[in-house]
């Protein structure tokens, strides 16, 4: 028997509408929530990406603002964007579409963000709330794919989980994020990675599996143990054509698993705008 599908659609769809009425209400109180965008270069998939962010704030009735960068740009026009809206009062929140070209630096854009309008929760600042367990924005993708185990009522707390990939922006928030003492969590979370030499070994005992290591196809059948829920966070690209982490064929072992389109992708979009909103919320107890 297949797995059932993980559809992130569903989940996307309930965290908006919660999201337009908390800017409905913001609204009435005379704040009007704003996300901004920056990218940099004109890679495809990236400008994909920022479309359906300023898609989903139209969905919500926020206002969105976007500035693009060329590749022919310098670092600094991409510190004069981060300052920008650092500075702009109807952007409660932006991000740093991520990845930027060779020849930018993304982690000095991010220091310069103030991090009360961190969209993504990735500011140093916000990585250190994180990891105290204090308020403030949370990484994206992994909050989306906490609410995706919570819409489907997977059990979390005290399973065996895997992260396969240990990036900054997926692998290494969601481990800390899944193995903390609060709701769809509290989890034995182990990270491996591309250097770990039986990368099977570990996750063949995984109750969950979370492929975040951006390498197509790197979770195959046999490294999966029968019934379990396999989420693949990781994508790349070949042409125009989406390759996540996770084999297809895995749909033959695993309990659970996303599909190849419509999985993670939009809970992350959600959980984005999830975060703006809070910036906005804050916002207005600074009135």
């Amino acid at each position: 028997m297949k797995a059932q599908r993980l559809e992130g659609r569903p989940v996307a769809e309930s965290v908006l509408n919660e999201v337009s009425e908390r800017v409905a209400r913001l609204k009435k109180k005379g704040i009007h929530p704003g996300l901004g965008t920056i990218l940099v270069g004109d890679d495809p998939a990236s400008a994909s990406y920022v479309r359906k962010k300023h898609e989903a704030c139209v969905r919500v009735g926020m206002q969105s603002f976007d500035i693009r960068i060329g590749s022919d740009r310098r670092q600094k026009d991409l510190l004069d964007a981060v300052g920008a809206f650092n500075t702009d009062p109807a952007v409660d929140a932006f991000l740093i579409q991520n990845p930027v070209p060779k020849g930018f630096d993304f982690n000095e854009a991010l220091r310069h963000m103030n991090p009360q309008k961190d969209g993504d929760g990735l500011h140093p600042v916000n990585l250190g709330k994180l990891v105290l367990q204090d308020p403030g924005p949370r990484p994206c993708t992994p909050s989306g794919i906490l609410a995706m185990l919570a819409h489907y009522k997977i059990r979390v707390e005290g399973k065996e989980v895997v992260v396969v990939g240990r990036g900054p922006t997926l692998g290494r928030p969601l481990a800390l994020m899944l193995s903390l003492k609060q709701k769809s969590a509290n989890a034995a979370v182990t990270v491996v990675h591309t250097g770990v030499p039986d990368i099977a070994g570990y996750t063949r005992r995984a109750d969950i599996l979370v492929a975040a290591a951006g390498i197509p196809g790197i979770v195959t059948p046999e490294m999966v143990k029968p019934g379990a829920v396999v989420i693949s966070g990781g994508i790349s690209w070949e042409g125009k054509k989406l390759l996540p982490d996770v084999d297809e064929s895995v749909e033959e072992v695993a309990g659970w698993i996303t599909p190849r389109l419509g999985g993670v992708g939009p809970t992350t979009v959600a959980l984005l705008l999830k975060n703006a909103v809070e910036c906005a919320e804050r916002r207005l107890l600074l009135h």
